[in-house]
């Protein structure tokens, strides 16, 4: 199956200031996740972001922050998002049933989250070079989870050429140059 653009939209979970800087390699996550969330502001993907308990972990970091759509950020101390009622609402309004999920912990947050949206009848994608963990063990651990439960593994190129569908458009042209 493929990832499409009028069924889809982006949730970034967790990318918080005390957060990412405690993950294995955090900068191909953020490089990642900021790239997914630029595409899908130029294509009109709607696009969501979760903070967990941002008292104690901070905010979305700001690289992340300052490109989120005004009320696309959502507090919540359950670890799926859909544990929170308000985003699990948030998420139902859009009319979309394909989930693009990155951020961290890809063992925990992330986890929980792709399997709640898979077991609620969403096709749930977990962007592989767009998740950590403060072990690699530990995303490796995760990775292996989603392909025994149905959660489709991808890259972040993945996501913007399926976003995309094909070349010789602008869109296209804006696209790629976030990947090069």
């Amino acid at each position: 199956m493929l990832i499409e653009r009028d069924r889809s939209f982006l949730l970034i979970v967790d990318v918080q200031e005390r957060l990412l800087p405690a993950m294995a390699a955090p900068e191909p996550t953020l490089r990642n996740a900021t790239i997914l969330l630029k595409a899908a502001g130029r294509l009109g993907v709607p696009v969501l972001a979760s903070e967990q308990y941002p008292k104690g972990l901070g905010r979305t970091v700001s690289a992340l922050a300052k490109l989120l759509p005004l009320g696309a950020v959502f507090e919540k101390v359950s670890f799926s998002c859909l544990g929170d009622d308000g985003l699990a609402d948030r998420i139902a309004s859009l009319g979309r049933n394909q989930a693009v999920v990155c951020g961290i912990e890809a063992h925990v947050c992330v986890l929980q989250t792709a399997l709640a949206l898979a077991n609620n009848g969403y096709e749930a994608f977990v962007v592989r070079d767009a998740v950590t963990s403060r072990a690699p063990m530990s995303v490796e651990t995760a990775v292996a989870r989603f392909q025994k439960s149905g959660v489709e593994v991808v890259t972040t190129e993945m996501v913007a050429f399926e976003w995309l569908t094909r070349a010789a458009t602008d869109e296209f042209k804006d696209v790629s140059r976030l990947i090069r």
